[in-house]
């Protein structure tokens, strides 16, 4: 089978993209190649590294065969592959910010991103400003002569505000910055950023590439202008990913779109039913009519992936802790896309500009891919749980 063709369903070029079984004897899956060291058959050839594998960390026949299926995923130029999903985000902001530039990055940004830009950028000389999910065209105002890198985070994590990335793109390039997206919850199935003037798109492959809760990976996708400086950065700072990693991904991908599609119905199911019940102030979900930014989700997106919050009505810590400890079939863990369903506390204290809902505890959900029914139960029985310990504090006047 040749190069996947662009027109072609989404499923069809997930089982096929990234590989051409005809260049490893007609094995459908492409082999793991483990390695460092790669010999040169003469001086010559070592001298001008004319041959297309040179080193371990610069690429394999099996980081190849991924980046490639996420290049024609995402309709980019270039696709690194890396450790995890914050280095999907530490190694692009790394390989463009300089000391003096000003960043500006989402208040509703994954908290491991702000860690790192509150930390390691402002060491290294980096101006960071946060900025409201719901600005879009207003971020011009922020923009300074210096600003280099708009970095965006669409739904936003933990509250899921949808960002007008078009409108905000527009803006940075007029100040000639460039604008990164870190995309995991939508994956380029339901959202494509480079095709909606983002520059750089950023995703944790841990989560539904994966799949099974038991990779670490992510991926940064570039358009032409900037894959020159992101490869450059990705050489630089020697952050390669395992092989065996990569070839779990790539075989993740064969059934992320299945997979995804059972989340977002399961999701969208479980998301309105919750609207219903006693107990939740509020659902946070970009799918639902409800949610404030469900018309923009509506105009850029394609579908919706699992991933959700609740707000719990009234209550704090007590209420929470008793919601999730009476969960059976929800795990308390963190990350998502994997085959069970997760439920973890949620913390906004860092928010410097994005306000936290006020109505109670914010709880966030991953559906994953068991019945919906059983899964409905386990809710029922968490929000039982939690207006029984609200009952108890009452009594007691805590």
């Amino acid at each position: 089978m040749a190069k996947s063709d662009a027109n072609w369903g989404i499923n069809t070029r997930l089982a096929h993209g990234g590989n051409d079984p005809r260049d490893y004897y007609g094995f459908v899956n492409p082999p793991v190649v483990h390695a460092s060291t790669v010999l040169f058959p003469d001086a010559a050839t070592m001298v001008s590294r004319s041959q297309k594998y040179t080193y371990g960390t610069r690429g394999t026949p099996t980081t190849d065969a991924l980046a490639q299926a996420m290049n024609e995923l995402e309709g980019s130029v270039g696709t690194i592959i890396v450790p995890s999903g914050l280095a999907a985000v530490t190694v692009p902001l790394l390989a463009f910010a300089r000391a003096g530039d000003h960043v500006l990055i989402v208040d509703s940004v994954y908290h491991p991103t702000r860690h790192f830009a509150d930390t390691m950028l402002t060491r290294l000389g980096v101006e960071v400003q946060y900025y409201d999910p719901r600005i879009g065209a207003g971020i011009a105002d922020l923009m300074k002569a210096n600003t280099r890198i708009v970095f965006t985070e669409s739904p936003g994590s933990n509250t899921f505000e949808v960002q007008d990335i078009p409108a905000i793109a527009k803006a940075a390039h007029a100040g000639n910055a460039i604008v990164m997206m870190d995309n995991t919850w939508a994956t380029p199935l339901y959202f494509r950023p480079l095709e909606h003037g983002v520059d750089i798109s950023i995703q944790a492959a841990t989560k539904y590439p994966a799949g099974h809760s038991d990779i670490l990976l992510g991926t940064v996708s570039a358009n032409e202008s900037c894959w020159n400086q992101l490869h450059e950065g990705f050489i630089t700072l020697g952050c390669c990913a395992g092989p065996d990693d990569v070839y779990q991904v790539l075989r993740g991908l064969r059934t992320m779109g299945v997979r995804l599609d059972h989340h977002s119905r399961s999701a969208l199911e479980i998301a309105s039913w919750l609207e219903t019940r006693e107990g939740v102030a509020q659902v946070l979900h970009p799918g639902l009519p409800s949610h404030p930014d469900h018309g923009l989700w509506k105009r850029d997106f394609c579908g919706s992936s699992g991933v959700f919050s609740i707000v719990l009505a009234g209550g704090g810590a007590e209420e929470q802790h008793a919601f999730l400890d009476a969960l059976r079939i929800f795990g308390l863990g963190y990350s998502w896309g994997g085959y069970e369903s997760l439920a973890v506390p949620v913390f906004l204290g860092d928010r410097v500009v994005a306000k936290a809902p006020e109505a109670g505890p914010v709880i966030r959900l991953q559906i994953g891919l068991e019945d919906v029914a059983d899964l409905k139960a386990d809710l029922e029985r968490g929000l039982a749980a939690a207006a029984a310990a609200s009952r108890a504090r009452s009594k007691t006047g805590t």
